[in-house]
């Protein structure tokens, strides 16, 4: 008798145990979000990530009914940022909102980035791809990309381009172009897009690789020439302007955005942030403010998919990074 009641109150204990757990999971999902939501962009203020992290926090921040703060944390290529959002709680309350640049570069890059890109975060979801454009000051004699390969041949070693900083996709870009056209541009990093941007507006540098959402205000004020968009095919944002791979046959180098969370949080809660990022991107107003900005959007991405294009431009960038030579401590 003793020994059928010590196994009742055990499969009793289990079954209360397993109670409280389906009780805590649809809790945790029902009262989420219960207080405002942190995205971190580890990028500086005016760049492509903190364009479209801005107009995404909005949306979501509809879809959940609450608040979805951006907050900018720039520093070594992304890594200060993404490492804050890796070691925080993993409850689903500090997100990143990063670019391939730094999830998928950086570790090639950085000899400790201080995070590892696929263990410490979760794929939440994939919001598009940007191209980059390789703009020059409207003084600066090239028209097209045939005249500045054929100028730059001329001069090795004598033109500049700036870029958002060491390891950047906007200077991986560059010594591709340099690779691949077999010219010597000199590489000029800064601290972000905008002081890089600055700097050639204002004549000091001829040269910027920049992101189509970054340019595309001084392109249409006519402040900065575009010779040629970064993607394999020419930008729906810059019908007019030609895709460097039409003088550099091969050439292609485009940018993904995406949110992720830590690992860790609750399945539960990854699912609702899951589901609402999908209705914050199915929203046409949303999708026109991101075209706007020259955005190419994803189609519909499951966060599987997403894993697998993270590991594989893990890999892409690894090969270019280490043809290139690039390196920082």
């Amino acid at each position: 008798m003793f020994k059928l009641s010590l196994r009742m109150r055990r499969l009793a204990v289990c079954a209360l145990s397993y109670s409280v757990v389906c009780v805590s999971s649809v809790m945790a999902q029902s009262s989420y979000p219960s207080r405002p939501i942190l995205m971190v962009v580890p990028q500086t203020a005016g760049g492509t990530n903190d364009i479209v992290g801005r107009v995404v926090s909005q949306k979501l921040s509809e879809v959940l009914g609450s608040p979805v703060a951006v907050e900018n944390r720039p520093g070594a290529g992304g890594n200060i940022g993404t490492q804050f959002v890796g070691k925080s709680n993993k409850d689903g309350y500090t997100l990143l909102m990063t670019i391939s640049s730094s999830q998928a570069i950086n570790p090639a890059l950085y000899k400790n980035p201080g995070f590892d890109p696929v263990k410490d975060f979760k794929p939440v979801a994939l919001i598009g791809s940007v191209p980059n454009v390789l703009l020059a000051h409207p003084d600066f004699a090239p028209n097209s990309m045939k005249e500045l390969i054929a100028l730059a041949k001329q001069k090795p070693g004598h033109y500049q381009y700036a870029s958002a900083g060491n390891g950047t996709l906007n200077h991986l870009l560059g010594e591709m172009l340099n690779t691949m056209a077999g010219i010597d541009l000199q590489h000029v990093p800064y601290k972000g897009v905008a002081p890089a941007l600055n700097d050639v507006l204002g004549g000091q540098l001829p040269l910027v690789f920049a992101s189509v959402p970054a340019s595309l205000a001084h392109i249409k004020a006519g402040k900065l020439k575009p010779l040629a968009v970064s993607s394999a095919r020419r930008s729906p944002a810059l019908p007019d302007v030609p895709a460097l791979a039409e003088a550099v046959p091969g050439y292609s180098g485009t940018l993904w955005i995406g949110l992720f969370a830590p690992a860790g949080v609750p399945a539960e809660v990854l699912s609702k942030l899951e589901e609402s990022m999908g209705k914050a991107l199915a929203s046409k107003d949303l999708r026109d403010k991101l075209e706007l900005q020259g955005v190419e959007l994803a189609p519909p991405t499951t966060p599987e998919q997403f894993a697998k294009l993270l590991n594989e431009d893990i890999a892409r960038w690894s090969q270019i990074v280490k043809t290139s030579g690039a390196s920082i401590d």
